[in-house]
Formats: C-alpha cells, sequence, structure tokens
C-alpha cells in the first residue's frame, strides 16, 4: 500500500528533477519564491506535490508543456491517497455522498474495524459524536447533520437483497467512549439487533483471542475490485489487484478469529452490562 504510492511519488519527483535540468536546487528555489528544502523533498519523493507546485515547476523550468503531464501524475497520486484536508474542504457530507456509489455498486463488502463501531451500523447520535470529533480534529467545515443524514440513508442498503455485508469487528470497539453512556447502550443495542440479519455477518474478535495479525487501522473491501483504508491523514483508495487481494488475506485472517451469532452476542451484552453500569 505505502510502498505503491511512495514509488509512485518518488517518480514523479525523479520527472521534477529530470525537467529542472543543469540549474541549481537553489536556483531554482529562488525562481519559484520557495525554500531549497522544498525542492529537494519534492525531487525525492518525501513530500507530495499538488497541482499548483507542479505547474509553477513546469513554468520555472521553461516547459510549460509539461504542465498537464505532470499534473496527470498528481491527479493519479489524489486518485490513491485522499488527503483529509482535502477532502473535508465541503464537510463530511460530500465524502459519505462519495461512498454511497460505492457501496451500491457493490455486492460483497467486507469490512474491519477495531477502534469504533462501523459507519454502516452507527446509530445517529453514534454518528454524531464521530463526526463532530473529526471535524474537532480537521478543523473541517461543520456539516455535522447532512453527514449523519447521509449516513443514515446509506443504511438502507443493508436490507437489500443480493448483497451480503461481512463486518469484522475487535471487541474494543465496544467499549470506545466516543460518546456518552447512553449513546453508546444504545448503539450496543442497535449492533444485538443486527445478528441474524440475513445480509449481515456480524463477527466480534474477542480481546484475548490469538489472532494471524496485529490489528490495525480498519478497511473497507468493496467486492473484489476496491479497497478503501482509513489513516489520520487520508484515505486510501487502492484498486489494484495485488493491494486488493492482500487486503483480502489481512480481512481473512482477522475474520478466522471472530466469534458470530450467540458468542457475538455475549460479547455485545457484557459491554452493554458496563455501558449502563457507567
Amino acid at each position: 500500500m505505502t510502498t505503491d504510492f511512495q514509488q509512485s511519488r518518488a517518480a514523479l519527483g525523479a520527472r521534477l528533477r529530470e525537467l529542472r535540468g543543469p540549474v541549481s536546487g537553489r536556483e531554482f528555489a529562488a525562481r519559484l519564491g520557495w525554500t531549497q528544502s522544498k525542492v529537494s523533498k519534492l525531487e525525492t519523493g518525501r513530500q507530495t506535490a499538488t497541482a499548483a507546485d507542479v505547474r509553477a515547476w513546469a513554468t520555472a523550468a521553461n516547459q510549460p508543456e509539461a504542465a498537464s503531464e505532470l499534473a496527470a501524475r498528481v491527479q493519479g497520486l489524489e486518485s490513491r491517497t485522499r488527503s483529509w484536508r482535502r477532502q473535508l474542504a465541503a464537510g463530511h457530507r460530500p465524502v459519505q455522498d462519495a461512498l454511497t456509489v460505492e457501496y451500491e455498486r457493490s455486492t460483497h463488502l467486507r469490512a474491519w474495524e477495531g477502534a469504533m463501531v462501523v459507519g454502516i451500523l452507527q446509530t445517529a447520535d453514534y454518528a454524531r459524536a464521530v463526526f463532530t470529533r473529526y471535524s474537532e480534529l480537521h478543523q473541517s467545515v461543520r456539516d455535522t447533520d447532512d453527514a449523519v443524514r447521509a449516513r443514515l440513508r446509506r443504511q438502507a442498503i443493508l436490507y437489500e437483497p443480493g448483497r451480503t455485508f461481512d463486518i469484522v469487528m475487535w471487541e474494543a470497539a465496544l467499549y470506545a467512549a466516543v460518546c456518552s453512556p447512553p449513546v453508546l447502550a444504545a448503539q450496543l443495542d442497535r449492533l444485538a439487533s443486527v445478528i441474524g440479519l440475513d445480509t449481515v455477518r456480524l463477527g466480534i474478535i474477542p480481546l484475548g483471542a490469538a489472532v494471524a495479525l496485529p490489528p490495525a487501522g480498519g478497511f473497507w473491501l468493496y467486492d473484489d475490485r476496491l479497497a478503501v483504508v482509513e489513516d489520520w491523514h487520508a484515505e486510501l483508495w487502492l484498486d489494484d489487484t495485488d493491494s486488493v487481494a492482500l487486503y483480502g488475506r489481512v480481512w481473512g485472517r482477522l475474520q478466522n478469529s471472530a466469534v458470530y451469532g450467540a458468542s457475538a452476542h455475549r460479547l455485545i451484552a457484557r459491554a452493554q452490562a458496563m455501558a449502563a453500569a457507567a
């Protein structure tokens, strides 16, 4: 995942270095009005160029005809790495709408989440708490109510025949106090209610279970064509065969440690008891 992105960024850096030609890095930075360190980081793939950066670069290199090629390379990077800063420029609602398109295109959806309840199973109040926390973190537009409504509308897809949701969560997610105890209690009730739904297989990995891999960041697999991976700074949208297959193997190995049905219900009931006592 990161290797593919880094290789693409390094390739872009090499192309930028080629366009700079015999001009020194110091002189080139002066032409651009940048620091020399920025020029160095872009050329060595240690910083991601923006579309504005590469247009300026082509102009400074006296090769304006290269601007469209460089912009296409940047767009390719952004199609894989979708920074939260850019995605949330207009708030959370557009992000939810983009994901809804992928849900609707898919029939088999697999998810791993170790930190919180997955969005497709969130209650309105739980989702509101999550969106609020992330808006505060990223200092983004506050469109919380619109984002919540978009997420809840998407949940209608859970009941459409012909789709399968294979969701695996870590037991720790049942205790994450990202909201008030009453909201968490209602969320856990919601989780318990989807067990047995014919379109949903909800597995929970107990805290003490042996796992083939260390539980890490959450991700979704949309059929066998797309993996969407969440990190603090960005979402990675990976559609190359190797990356999707890798995340499929990760999901399968984590899923092998999950419990289902009555056993999953008991784990939820234990978390409910703690939430009620809080």
